[in-house]
């Protein structure tokens, strides 16, 4: 059996498995943490397969994914120092860059490191002598599909990566160990052709459920190489001439610079496969059921129901990836805003500090379906101006609490998405929406304002979609019902191929029912009735610029908050464009509605074409001479 580099010690070996599984170290004498060991019996291969699970990024981390906190979806109070919002604040560095996957530190996990437990894994499976084939080829596809995720994930960090195909054996020569990065076309084709190898041989679905939920499936897999495909078709990487002059150590250059149509193909072909067999294994957008409650709901409740219930209704029928190793209770803990029960105000066990900035809240509709400064009915000029709720808004807004007509005539994903002052907050141990609500009151002196500088909403506005109905705040404690990350939905399938659709053969029928299928199940009229009808720009739906445009805010709407914004305005080269506009929300410190409803600037955010890559640590630099640093860092 070959020797590695690294050796592969007993903490590397198991860091960390499913919950369910003991310590590698129980079951190996001592002294004898060897390769052999690990793959002498089924048991201890299956913990060295969880093993290969351990280092998927942790989807759900505040401080761990910087889909988070590193664009300008969610802000933090000034004291904090997650290693994330630095980033957005523009002190990324290359000594002990922030969230570094490449060797992990500073938040990211040691994805390379990962990516040779695979290798291992794949070197050495073959040696198990309890293990049925049929099982080894579910695991070696499982392993394949990591492996390949690992590298995905490292791609859209850092662009052209050291691609890790099998580990080096410890009498390498120096230039073997050496490896330059490859280009990006590369990559991307490395990735897919081990997802391929993977889906062969992973199953359809998960049967036993209470043993396996969270383990890879064909629909994962199929699914994740949709993204992939996606994500190399988009213009950072397909046709950016940004990078001219980015080359390896041979000069061959790590972009291309002219766009290729085929990568559109490629990715639609993707995404039809991943939806045909997701929907025939039974995946269909998520409706909540009324008959889950005795109380005869308004159908906004509903519509409402349907959207936070999407994400937070743990293994419903929308969700084709949730990672069991990320589960969500920090983060709804964070998201809660301390107050929300006027009673139980001096709780700390909601610190409600992750805070999405006034320009996330004007990104969503108007009611008419269309983005409020396109609407021809909505006074936009007038927006901070101020308006008392009456009946007819009771299962949005107080009655009778004024707030800003920035919070009236919204759509339905406004309110199901945000919590904000005087808005209404479904849940929590309240369930009848025609009886007395727990609503938010966060002006000064109210109970959701802030009483000290760490936990509190720097914006005045809450991610109220990531916080699941049936929590309870205590007199002490916040007892949540916690659900593992969805990583992809079906909502997020269909948008993709709605937006690939729009590049390869531009609008029509297709594209606009794939959009309306999410639309409608937000409350929402379809795209085409919606521009005409009620748009300054009602013929914007019938070019493929428009539509573009139509697609992508479709997108950043219905999956705010859920870690795709920070990918997708890279992908489609639209950060420059966004992370350079202030974060705003309003004066905190205000008593009256007149005073609070003003517009505050609380950080001039800047963006450069450089941070659409992260840095490598120049330390890696020195090691591996034959890699160069990412452009402008």
């Amino acid at each position: 059996m070959k020797k590695f580099i690294k050796k592969i010690s007993l903490a590397l070996v198991l860091l960390s498995t499913f919950s369910a599984c003991n310590n590698y170290m129980d079951i190996v004498p001592d002294n004898v943490a060897t390769i052999d060991y690990a793959f002498r019996l089924r048991s201890t291969a299956q913990r060295f397969l969880f093993t290969c699970y351990s280092y998927m990024p942790a989807h759900s981390g505040i401080n761990e994914n910087a889909a988070f906190l590193a664009g300008d979806e969610l802000w933090l109070p000034p004291t904090n120092t997650s290693p994330a919002w630095l980033i957005a604040r523009g002190n990324q560095r290359i000594v002990d860059p922030y969230v570094n996957f490449w060797q992990g530190s500073q938040g990211g996990q040691d994805l390379y490191e990962g990516i040779r437990q695979c290798n291992v894994f794949l070197e050495n499976i073959e040696s198990v002598p309890d293990l049925p084939i049929w099982e080894r080829e579910r695991w070696v596809a499982e392993v394949l599909f990591l492996k390949a995720y690992y590298h995905y994930w490292l791609l859209r960090m850092y662009g052209p990566i050291v691609l890790v195909k099998e580990n080096l054996p410890i009498y390498a020569e120096r230039d073997e160990v050496q490896i330059p990065r490859s280009t990006v076309d590369e990559c991307f084709d490395y990735v897919v052709s081990l997802l391929d190898e993977a889906i062969v041989n992973l199953p359809d679905r998960i049967d036993f459920e209470i043993e396996e939920l969270g383990r890879t499936t064909k629909t994962i897999a199929l699914s994740v190489k949709a993204k992939v495909l996606m994500t190399a078709a988009s213009p950072l990487f397909n046709g950016n001439s940004d990078y001219v002059g980015f080359n390896g150590p041979d000069g061959t250059p790590m972009f291309n610079t002219t766009p290729d149509p085929e990568k559109w193909n490629r990715a639609l072909a993707a995404c039809r496969e991943a939806i045909e067999f997701a929907e025939g294994q039974g995946h269909e957008l998520y409706y909540y059921n009324p008959q889950f409650t005795p109380f005869d709901l308004s159908d906004t409740t509903l519509i409402k129901l349907n959207i936070r219930g999407s994400v937070t209704e743990k293994w419903n029928s929308e969700i084709i990836w949730a990672n069991t190793n990320s589960m969500s209770s920090t983060m709804q803990a964070r998201a809660t805003p301390r107050g929300l029960d006027p009673a139980r105000a001096d709780n700390g066990a909601t610190s409600g500090l992750i805070a999405p900035p006034l320009k996330i809240a004007h990104m969503y509709y108007s009611s008419n379906g269309v983005p409020i400064d396109e609407d021809k009915d909505y006074d936009y000029n007038n927006r901070f101006g101020l308006q008392m709720a009456t009946g007819d808004d009771r299962f949005n807004l107080k009655e009778g609490y004024t707030t800003a007509n920035l919070h009236f005539n919204r759509e339905y994903r406004f309110y199901a998405s945000l919590g904000f002052d005087g808005g209404i907050w479904y849940g929590q141990g309240k369930f009848d929406d025609k009886g007395d609500m727990f609503f938010v009151s966060s002006k000064q002196g109210q109970p959701a304002a802030a009483i000290n500088l760490a936990s509190y909403s720097t914006t005045g506005y809450w991610p109220k979609k990531l916080v699941n109905i049936n929590n309870v705040i205590g007199e002490t404690t916040y007892t949540r019902e916690d659900y593992p990350w969805p990583v992809i939905r079906l909502a997020d399938l269909y948008l993709l191929y709605a937006e690939a659709l729009n590049e390869v053969q531009g609008p029509g029928g297709e594209v606009y029912d794939y959009i309306d299928r999410v639309r409608a199940r937000a409350g929402l009229d379809g795209v085409v009735n919606s521009w005409a009808q009620h748009s300054t720009n009602p013929n914007k739906y019938a070019t493929k610029e428009g539509l573009r445009d139509i697609i992508h805010r479709e997108r950043l709407i219905e999956l705010s908050f859920e870690g795709h914004r920070l990918w997708d305005l890279r992908r489609w080269k639209e950060a420059l464009q966004e992370l350079n506009k202030p974060i705003t929300g309003w004066d905190l410190q205000q008593p009256t509605p007149e005073g609070y409803y003003r517009e505050k600037l609380i950080f001039n955010q800047t963006f450069s074409t450089r941070d659409y890559f992260w840095p490598l640590n120049e330390n890696v630099l020195l090691t591996n001479t034959k890699l160069s640093q990412n452009p402008g860092w």
